[in-house]
């Protein structure tokens, strides 16, 4: 693409002018071809966007692939010169007719409208992808984005910026922003990106942190290539030449050297697991980087699962895919490589004086998403149990969140036997704990009111317990509640 700065401006006034948004899109559609279109199904929405209108001619080009008749291009890009769009590779001419040569797609943060540019992907180009083919918005890139903490930061770097949709996202609530990215074709259309949007970062080139030698950041986010394989290096969006899960150890160990005192890093990885628990190996990556981590496996796939879906995406023939599979299974077998690890590991640098803690967890409902407000929410919590002595918490007057209490019970002789139960965050990733009689008092009784050792001192005189023995196995429950959001400090 060789489009300057100008027709850039005017595509995008073209686009925007046509209604080519999120919502634009969803009205013209309808639910039904709208939903269907995010399943990966073309045909209803083909079958809806037929008219020559300018939004049905943008559907019809940048979201199924299709070929529309020249003649429609005036109509479509009035500002735009539809020459200089087919002369910058924007379009190209099949047959014809035109096709668009790029993906361009609406997207939204939920406040603000963008435009992003990449590749098309193999569904609507056919055939296997260039090797430095641009990925575009995909599920990996959206999970990241969920998750970052939006907390307003001076300077902000996206390494591995791909087309720039985390930078989109950073743009909000970040002053500087810097993308780095091995892949100079991504970086082209990182800067279309930013350029349709009106926006502006400072992109480089360059592996993991060279491009940042020196440098320090608020905020560092990563969606690198991390496919887990033998090193080959046959799609830069998703290899990144480094066997097994080197690039995401690297990147865990290197961060802290450019991240500020209470600076924040996120970083999408996948890594390997062997015999044994997988905490085991993203431990060794932590040891010795003085980083706070809350590492999230959210999925475990098995290697013919995995391998199946990243060649699924490359638009290779059948035979090229049983070669490619095979192999790669081979040396998962030869490595002893029985499953890979994938989630998202958020990093942050302490401030002076505070020791690392590092806790890693599986947590993998569907109802339990790690968002960006769950993760500043995760460190604000661990930082005050750090700061806070048990007196103090004693002292303290504690409220429970809006929870549910979960009873377990079987069938037995007397009827109902109660067997377990818990206490639960709804949508709080990893906010159940255990519970007994007591704890269930204690937490209904914590209304931000009373003092906590109070209402340990009332538990046991009730129960006819001592008050101190209490005390102290209650403590480690209240503060695994308060680091898990079911119990937090009343204002």
């Amino acid at each position: 693409m060789t489009l300057g700065p100008d027709t850039l401006d005017a595509l995008g006034a073209d686009l925007r002018a046509a209604g080519f948004t999120v919502d634009g899109v969803a009205e013209l559609l309808g639910d039904q071809a709208h939903a269907a279109l995010g399943r990966g199904v073309w045909w209803p929405a083909a079958r809806v966007a037929d008219g020559a209108d300018p939004l049905s001619t943008l559907v019809r080009l940048f979201l199924l692939g299709a070929q529309v008749p020249r003649a429609q291009l005036e109509g479509t890009f009035p500002t735009a010169s539809p020459a200089a769009l087919l002369a910058g590779g924007v379009l190209e001419t099949v047959d014809g007719s035109v096709r668009a040569a790029l993906d361009i797609r609406p997207h939204s943060d939920g406040a603000r409208d963008f435009l992003v540019v990449s590749d098309q992907d193999a569904a609507l180009r056919g055939g296997p992808l260039r090797r430095d083919h641009v990925l575009g918005i995909g599920g990996a890139s959206m999970s990241l984005a969920r998750a970052v903490v939006r907390t307003p930061v001076r300077r902000a770097l996206d390494l591995g910026t791909g087309c720039g949709i985390q930078a989109l996202h950073l743009d909000g609530h970040c002053e500087q922003i810097v993308g780095t990215d091995t892949n100079e074709r991504a970086l082209m259309l990182a800067a279309a990106t930013a350029r349709l949007n009106g926006m502006s970062w400072d992109l480089r080139s360059g592996s993991l942190f060279e491009p940042v030698a020196g440098e320090r950041f608020d905020l560092i986010v990563s969606n690198p290539p991390f496919v887990i394989g033998s090193g080959a290096s046959d799609y830069e969006y998703r290899d990144s030449g480094v066997a097994g899960d080197g690039v995401c150890r690297t990147l865990v160990q290197q961060v802290g050297d450019h991240l500020n005192p209470g600076g924040t890093a996120q970083i999408m990885a996948n890594w390997i697991v062997r015999e044994g628990d997988w905490r085991d190996r993203v431990r060794e990556w932590l040891a010795g980087a003085g980083l706070h981590a809350w590492v999230v496996q959210r999925e475990l796939a098995d290697p013919v699962s995995y391998v199946s879906l990243w060649l699924a995406d490359a638009g290779e023939s059948q035979d090229q895919t049983a070669r490619r599979g095979g192999a790669w299974l081979d040396w998962f077998a030869e490595q002893g490589i029985t499953g890979i690890g994938m989630g998202l590991i958020s990093l942050r640098r302490p401030v002076e004086g505070e020791a690392p803690e590092q806790i890693l967890e599986e947590i993998t409902a569907a109802d339990e998403l790690v968002t960006g407000a769950e993760v500043e929410a995760f460190f604000a919590r661990r930082g005050y149990l750090r700061a806070t002595s048990d007196s103090t918490l004693l002292a303290a007057r504690l409220s429970t969140a809006p929870v549910f209490l979960e009873q377990q019970s079987l069938p037995g002789p007397d009827g109902w036997q109660q067997v377990g139960a818990a206490v639960r965050r709804p949508g709080g990733p990893g906010a159940v704990i255990g519970v007994d009689e007591v704890l269930t008092a204690l937490l209904a009784g914590c209304r931000g009111e009373v003092p906590l050792g109070t209402l340990i001192a009332l538990l046991a005189a009730h129960h006819g317990v001592d008050a101190d023995a209490l005390a102290e196995v209650a403590l480690p429950e209240v503060r695994e509640a308060i680091g898990r959001g079911i119990l937090y400090q009343a204002q």
